[in-house]
C-alpha cells in the first residue's frame, strides 16, 4: 500500500459517495442561500451570518475536495 492509498469496504465507498453526493447537491444550495440572505442584510464587514455561511461554504469545498482526492 503506498502513502496515499486508502482500502474501503464496498459500504465505506458507498457513504462517501454518498457524503459527496449530498454535499454536491443538497448542501451547496443551502449555504448559496444562506449566502444570498446574509447578503442581503446589508454591510458585509460587520455581518456574522454572512461570515458564518462563507466559513460553512469553505467547510464545504474542502470536504468535497478531499473525497474527490
Amino acid at each position: 500500500m503506498s502513502a496515499g492509498e486508502v482500502y474501503l469496504t464496498r459500504e465505506g465507498y458507498e457513504k462517501l459517495k454518498q457524503e459527496l453526493e449530498y454535499l454536491e447537491k443538497v448542501k451547496r444550495k443551502e449555504i448559496s442561500k444562506a449566502i444570498a440572505h446574509a447578503r442581503s442584510l446589508g454591510d458585509l464587514k460587520e455581518n456574522a451570518e454572512y461570515d458564518s455561511a462563507k466559513n460553512e461554504q469553505a467547510h464545504c469545498e474542502k470536504r468535497v475536495a478531499e473525497l474527490k482526492q
